[in-house]
């Protein structure tokens, strides 16, 4: 058995849970858990650069609610590390497969950041998507030259590419660590001092335990949390939105007026810096044209940082609740 499934079976020690994989006709695997009852469906996709642990913060009280499978989506988790997948046509295909031939029933997609533009790529060509909800999604932001102002690009975007295109650090989890965007906010005349020390601790602890989520001590728990899974990311999935690749030129518009499922975004608090840069995933302007081409959705505002379902579990759960 995996770490990554003896560490998921800890965390959902009260619930029955099976783990399998979904086997793509060009030998592709999606890796998958399931956590069944007679309740309705619900796909769970995470964010870039996690898996479906991410989830594991809301997925005790949804399972009282629902019937839930998470997804493990190309390059991250235990599914395939093919890099000509890392793309949206690639992956929402091979997902509809899997629910038209694992589900085989209505099922409610969630998505949260890229997760929800595959999410939304599934609502609009799946039949058997009875229900999207977006968990503030980066669309149009992070599409052409407007993904150079974005969070994800100055972050893991570039220090993806930048890893790739270095060989001396092997470790991506301990490269990433030390070369983060959010070193910026950092005070001038003690951010290397302060980044040195705890780059130390982060190598050390990654030595130790190369299979386990990143921990360090002094970094705020609630930071860590967008390391979690990270050990089992590929760097080249980061490269697909540093050059643009992953949205292979969908027109957005026409996808997302195809949909015609009820649909709940969530929406995350979103700062514009001094410099411009988008410190979230979308815009309010974005927003609004997100809301104006799908015909069906309902929004709900957060005050809280990108990842939702972390930094408010409670409304989060609400909010899927009353959909």
């Amino acid at each position: 058995m995996s770490n990554t499934k003896l560490q998921f079976e800890s965390e959902l020690k009260n619930m029955k849970i099976s783990n399998d994989k979904f086997k793509i006709d060009d030998k592709s695997i999606l890796n998958y858990y399931e956590i069944k009852s007679n309740k309705p469906k619900l796909l769970l996709l995470h964010a870039q650069g996690t898996n479906s642990l991410s989830f594991m913060s809301v997925i005790n009280k949804l399972s009282k609610y629902f019937h839930i499978y998470l997804v493990d989506y190309y390059g991250h988790g235990k599914s395939s590390f093919n890099r000509e997948k890392y793309n949206l046509i690639d992956i929402g295909n091979d997902i509809i497969k899997f629910i038209e031939e694992v589900i085989k029933d209505n099922v409610s997609v969630l998505g949260h950041s890229s997760g929800g533009l595959i999410a939304s790529y599934i609502a609009s060509n799946c039949e058997l998507c009875s229900g999207l909800i977006l968990e503030d999604p980066p669309f149009f932001a992070s599409v052409g030259d407007r993904r150079f102002n974005t969070y994800n690009y100055v972050d893991l975007s570039t220090v993806c590419h930048n890893f790739i295109s270095q060989d001396e650090i092997k470790d991506f989890v301990y490269y990433y660590f030390i070369n983060q965007y959010c070193w910026n906010f950092f005070p001038d005349d003690s951010r290397e001092m302060i980044r040195t020390k705890l780059g130390e601790l982060a190598l050390k602890y990654r030595e130790k335990h190369p299979d386990k989520n990143l921990k360090v001590m002094f970094w705020p728990k609630k930071f860590l949390e967008g390391f979690r899974g990270i050990q089992n990311y590929d760097p080249y999935f980061g490269e697909s939105f540093y050059n643009d690749s992953f949205n292979a030129n969908v027109d957005y518009e026409k996808l997302l007026s195809n949909i015609k499922c009820e649909t709940l975004f969530l929406k995350a608090k979103t700062t514009i810096g001094d410099d411009g840069l988008i410190q979230g995933a979308l815009t309010d302007e974005d927003l609004e044209q997100v809301n104006k081409l799908i015909s069906n959705m309902n929004i709900e505002r957060f005050d809280c940082g990108h990842g939702i379902h972390v930094d408010k579990p409670k409304q989060f759960v609400k909010a899927l609740i009353r959909k």
